[in-house]
């Protein structure tokens, strides 16, 4: 048990770790795109502060921990997480090469959910703990994308109201304001993301008697913000040029409005305890604001991909996880 329980803790870190470079990069790569910060500083400042954002709570990393399956209840628990994280991190590599923002929540939620089927069998699932977090998975792009949109339409009419028309003078005010709001963003991702780790490792604990409780221990919380800060520190340039510049053109004013957006959305689902997609709030955030600077700009034919993968990220999480089971805990050993 001791040798599983490590395993889990390694995959889990390992996981967060791949989750510093896919999905930390699309925190900077506005303020990458319209040169606000350098790349070193950029990435440097999202280290530091999804590292300080990981360490403020642990609501989410609860959600992941207890709304799937119930830990102490379950049956081959450990080998169940050891499954979900191989799946996960599979398809977040994968992803990763090709290019495309996929889902870490995605992956890492299917993948659990497709590893309780197979170890501990369908009935084994909380299905509506699991329905509540793919309603807030669902949701949370449509939001950001309707709020960048508004948020972007309220931030050209004080312009144009203020008869600040100058783009030069425009572009050093917003190149500014694109510090804040990307700071923000990596803080709020941290606060989020790296939670999903904890969960998963305090699922393991919990599994293996280890522990009674959800609450998450204070070596996972470091561990866990070491592993996205050291990743996000490797950048992330496959992801980070998509998001910058096959979606839409990024300008300072709409680069802020997107890292605004994403940074309210991701801070309200933090603060209700509900994981969602940094990675789909983020690109939808940037699709609605540059929808309102040159809708017709918008590379439509990049954003249909994204939405498929998207959609196919969960099912095929599932039946990955459920693969992985089956031929390492039935057929192997």
């Amino acid at each position: 048990m001791l040798t599983y329980l490590i395993v889990i803790v390694v995959l889990a870190l390992l996981f967060d770790f791949i989750n510093g470079f896919h999905d930390t990069a699309n925190a900077i790569a506005t303020s990458i795109s319209t040169r606000a910060l350098s790349p070193r500083v950029a990435i440097a400042m999202a280290a530091t502060l999804n590292f300080v954002g990981a360490m403020v709570s642990s609501k989410v990393a609860k959600t992941v921990g207890g709304s799937i399956a119930n830990p102490a209840q379950i049956a081959n628990g450990v080998e169940i997480v050891i499954a979900a994280l191989l799946a996960a991190i599979i398809w977040n590599l994968l992803t990763w090469y090709l290019a495309i923002p996929s889902s870490s929540s995605h992956t890492l939620l299917g993948a659990l959910a497709g590893a309780v089927i197979a170890g501990a069998g369908v009935h084994a699932v909380n299905w509506s703990g699991f329905t509540q977090i793919i309603i807030i998975l669902i949701l949370s792009p449509i939001i950001a994308f309707a709020l960048g949109y508004l948020i972007m339409l309220l931030i050209k009419y004080i312009v144009i109201w203020s008869g600040n028309t100058s783009r030069s003078k425009l572009n050093r005010i917003f190149r500014t304001l694109q510090i804040i709001s990307a700071g923000l963003l990596s803080y709020s991702h941290g606060g989020n993301d790296a939670q999903k780790a904890m969960g998963i490792i305090v699922f393991g604990l919990v599994a293996a008697d280890v522990q009674t409780t959800l609450d998450v221990p204070l070596w996972v919380k470091i561990s866990a913000a070491l592993a996205m800060g050291l990743g996000t520190s490797i950048g992330g340039w496959k992801i980070i040029k998509t998001v910058s510049g096959k979606i839409v053109k990024i300008e300072p004013i709409n680069g802020f409005a997107s890292d605004l957006t994403s940074s309210l959305v991701i801070q309200f689902s933090t603060h209700i305890g509900k994981p969602l997609s940094t990675t789909h709030v983020i690109s939808s955030a940037i699709i609605g604001t540059g929808s309102v600077m040159r809708f017709h700009e918008v590379q439509w034919g990049t954003v249909s991909r994204m939405l498929i993968t998207w959609v196919i990220t969960i099912p095929i999480s599932i039946a990955l996880a459920y693969s992985i089971y089956f031929l390492i805990f039935r057929l192997i050993f």
